[in-house]
Order: C-alpha cells, then structure tokens, then sequence
C-alpha cells in the first residue's frame, strides 16, 4: 500500500501557526503558516467546487514569485491537483505546446501574462482562467480566496501521486514535462535539507524562478518540510539582494544561486560592507565555481556549496560540504544520502576513477517518468537507471566532478538550453542550409549560444534576419548570441555534425568580453 503524503504546511500551522512560513518582499506581506494553510484551504474550496478540479486534474500557474504561488502549490497538495508552473520567459507558442501536452484545467496568471495566458487559453481550450493582482482586493484570485471555506477537507494523496509537471528543454527539439511525485519532494528534502542544514531556524532567500525546480524544490520546500521561513523577491537585482541579506529583521540565513549570480553580487559596489555574518550556507550549481570565487567568498567568511542535480533527480544528487577543501575547488561534491548514482561508459559498464562517464541515477527522488511522452521514458531509463546525459569524473577521494554534457545541453544563466530545439527553428529560415548550435563560455551568463549557419547557393542571409526569426520563436536566453557563416559544418562518414570539430574551428575556448 502506497504511504500517505503529509502537508507540511498544514502540519506547521498546527504546531506553530504564528511562525512566518513567507516573506513576499515585492508585495510588501508576510504569511504564517496558519495564513497561508488558511488562504490554501479556502482557493482549495473554491477550485473545486466552482471549477471543478478534482485528483490528477493539472493546475497551472503563469506567474512571477510570490506568497500565492506558494499558496497554489499547497491547493495541489490537499486536492490531489498536478501543478504545472510555466516559464514566462518563454513565448506563447513554446507556453502553448506545453498547455497541450499536460492539458491543464485551470490556468492562474498574473496580471502581466494577461495577454499570452488569454492566448494559451483559447488556443489550448483551458476551461478556467484566473487573474492574480498584488494588493487588489477584488482581483478575480482574491475572490476566489475569499469566497471559499477555510474548512476544506483533503483528499487522499500517497508518496506515489504527482504532485508537478516541470518541463525541461529536450534534445529532440521540444520539451519534456518530467513528472514529480510526492514521494520526490519529501525525500529531496531530507537529502538536501541534511547537507544544507535546513531546520526550523533557517531563513531562505529565494530569487530563483518558482518555475525553476531549483527555486521551488530547493529553496522552497525543504525549507517547508523543517518550518522555516522564506523571503521571496520577484527576480534577482544584485543590490536589492546585497540588501536584503545585510537586514537584521529579515536574518537571512541561507541563498542559493548559480556562478553568474555570486559573480554579480561579488561586484556590486555594496559587496564589501554587506554583512553575511547570519549566513549558514550558500548553495551554489550549473557551473564550476572557480578557486579565485571561492576564495573571494570565504574572504568574507561565505562559503560556496557547489552542487549538481536536475529536475529529474529531485533535483539534489551530488552536494558538497560547507568545509569542503579548496584543493577540490570544481567539485559538485558527493551524492546525497537518498540516492544511487552511477558513471558508465557507452557500453553501461561502470568506470574507474579518474575516468569519465555517464551519469546514472536511481532512488525516491528520482522522476518516475515525462507526462504523456512514451518515447522519452523509454530513451530515458535502462534498467531502472535514469540516463541523465551529463558526463563526471570521480577522483580517488570519492568527488565528483561534471565535465561535460553527455548531449548538446549547455546551461545560460542557470537555464538549460539544448541546441536541437534552436536548430528547429533555424531551420524554418528557407536561406539556411544547414546549421549547427553550440554551447561557449561566456562571462557573465556562464554559456551563451553560438549558431553555426551554412547558407544555401545563391541565398544571402544576414544577422539581423536570422535574429529577428528567433525574437518570436524562442525566449530570449535561448536566442545565440553569436552567429557565424560557414562554407560547410564538420561532419564524419554518417554524416553527423562533429560538433568538437566545429568547436576548434571556430576558436570557442576564449570568454566572450562583454
């Protein structure tokens, strides 16, 4: 028999309902536990009873972060609903594939997304629409707040029940929706939790996306699975997060973020007079950190927690120490307590240390499967093992270090971007014979995409054409930011792009100066 999902929320407002579950710094509230069980109980009511969401139904969410996308999430919670958050840096075509694969029922937008969520919502039949306005009271959410009953009896949810839907960027050229279960959450908690030292004490800065699963299921809740406390900001500003960590109310205790984050905040004019004194941790992942940040950081008496994890891995699978030794600078850490890992060559075979392989994941936190996606299960798992085309090394000591991607995947400023889907629409530009997309360094985002264009005889293309196609297509971290035109891409005897090849051909290895 599958084991009961607990509410965290529900359980925290029982047992210290007063304590502040979340600070909205952009909307200027706070919410206890007991307010934001209370407001979860009452949309709950409302959504089922005037829209009719019931278990397995997809609820979605196109909204920046605040106290009520957390609100929604525990709806999910005590109706048995599948959230789906939706990227709002992606266009609406790219936002409506995803609305036609998951099929949600309900769609919740804030007042900024009115006119690509009207859009979606027509297009993709989404029977109810809600519109979210920060200090409206007679905002259509509000309403629905308000009108439900704070008596809402929840339905049954196990550890096996999804519980999200979260897309990833898939090396076919279209997303996939990695299913998230209960049981994942629950046990990425505990795991990152231990190593991060989340408690009842902590106080977590998020400014990371709420559609992100490093937003949500790293800043947010394993911070509600201890009864901490979070303070969410809408989107990162250096200062304003230099700031807010430096406020003794406030007593921020844990932020996390990716290279180009701690690099920006490191050169902020109010980086050395910022007091991190109440800092515990900060988690840092998508990139190698380099040793002259990390010194930087323990300068003023900071440490860099490198990490590695993906949405498919709950996210947390390799960690490291708060007093992990500089001479492993670059290391991601060691895995987490709840989890298996694996580094295979091409063949499935384990490797040795020192040499570099696939890495390989199994465990609770690990995605049961991507909704509605047959082929991509099937691709993505070999004998229970999930295949999650990232490439490490371990050294003798037992860390890991990420190499390379497996795939194509590069990561822009904590975002994962796979070439094939840029390629796609490349090739909707007639002029264009063949192209090839590249991840390369660049020093403020980490990668940036360089497109490798070969145009057709007797076509003439220019750079302004080629991005003025992609400004409707993709969203903007996925538009290259280089454009090269070649004669001819490498190939070998199949005829597949040697993608290496095109990298020394182009001389890639050196930062792009901005």
């Amino acid at each position: 028999m599958s084991i009961k999902a607990s509410d965290w929320v529900a359980h925290y407002a029982d047992r210290h309902g007063e304590k502040t579950a979340c600070v909205d710094v952009d909307c200027k509230i706070s919410l206890s536990y007991k307010e934001m069980d209370e407001r979860a109980c009452r949309l709950a009511s409302y959504l089922t009873k005037n829209c009719g969401l019931e278990k397995g139904d997809r609820l979605a969410i196109l909204a920046y972060n605040s106290a009520d996308f957390l609100v929604v999430q525990q709806v999910c919670v005590k109706t048995g609903a599948i959230l789906l958050p939706l990227n709002w840096r992606l266009t609406a075509p790219e936002i409506a594939y995803q609305a036609d694969n998951a099929e949600p029922k309900i769609l919740i937008y804030g007042d900024e997304f009115a006119d690509i969520a009207k859009q979606v919502a027509a297009e993709k039949n989404i029977a109810h629409t809600i519109e979210w306005k920060p200090d409206t009271p007679d905002s259509e959410f509000e309403r629905a707040v308000q009108s439900g009953d704070p008596d809402f009896s929840p339905v049954h949810v196990t550890l096996d029940d999804p519980w999200a839907i979260m897309y990833t960027s898939g090396t076919t050229g279209f997303p996939k929706g990695a299913i998230l279960t209960h049981g994942m959450s629950l046990f990425n908690a505990v795991s990152y939790g231990i190593v991060n030292h989340i408690s009842s004490a902590t106080v977590n800065l998020c400014f990371l996306p709420l559609f992100h699963t490093g937003g949500l299921n790293n800043c947010i809740n394993p911070v509600f699975h201890q009864g901490g406390t979070v303070v969410l900001c809408r989107q990162f500003d250096p200062g304003a997060t230099l700031g807010l960590i430096s406020d003794p109310k406030l007593a921020i205790t844990n932020v996390m973020g990716v290279p180009a984050i701690f690099l920006m905040l490191s050169q902020h004019p109010d980086f050395d007079k910022t007091d991190f004194s109440r800092l515990v941790n900060a988690p840092v992942g998508g990139a190698p950190v380099p040793i002259s940040m990390h010194k930087l950081w323990r300068g003023r008496g900071v440490a860099l927690q490198e990490g590695y994890g993906l949405t498919e891995g709950g996210p947390a699978v390799i960690i490291s120490e708060i007093d992990q030794p500089l001479d492993k600078a670059g290391a991601a850490g060691k895995p987490v307590l709840h989890g298996e890992l694996r580094l295979v060559d091409p063949d499935g075979k384990d490797v040795a240390n020192g040499e570099v392989g696939e890495i390989w994941i199994k465990g609770p936190a690990v995605t049961p499967g991507y909704w509605n996606n047959p082929d991509a299960n099937k691709n993505a798992f070999i004998d229970g093992w999930f295949c999650t085309g990232d490439a490490a090394y371990r050294d003798k000591d037992g860390y890991y270090y990420i190499v390379d991607r497996w795939k194509d995947m590069y990561i822009s400023g904590g975002e994962n971007v796979y070439p094939a889907e840029i390629e796609n629409a490349l090739y909707e530009i007639t002029q264009i014979a063949e192209v090839a997309v590249i991840g390369i360094a660049e020093e403020k985002w980490g990668e940036v995409g360089c497109a490798a264009i070969v145009v057709k005889p007797g076509e003439t293309l220019s750079e302004k054409q080629v991005l003025e196609h992609c400004a409707g297509r993709l969203a903007r971290f996925k538009i290259p930011k280089k454009l090269v035109f070649l004669d001819a891409l490498p190939r070998n005897a199949m005829n597949k792009v040697l993608k290496e090849d095109l990298r020394e051909q182009l001389g890639v290895g050196e930062l792009i100066k901005k």
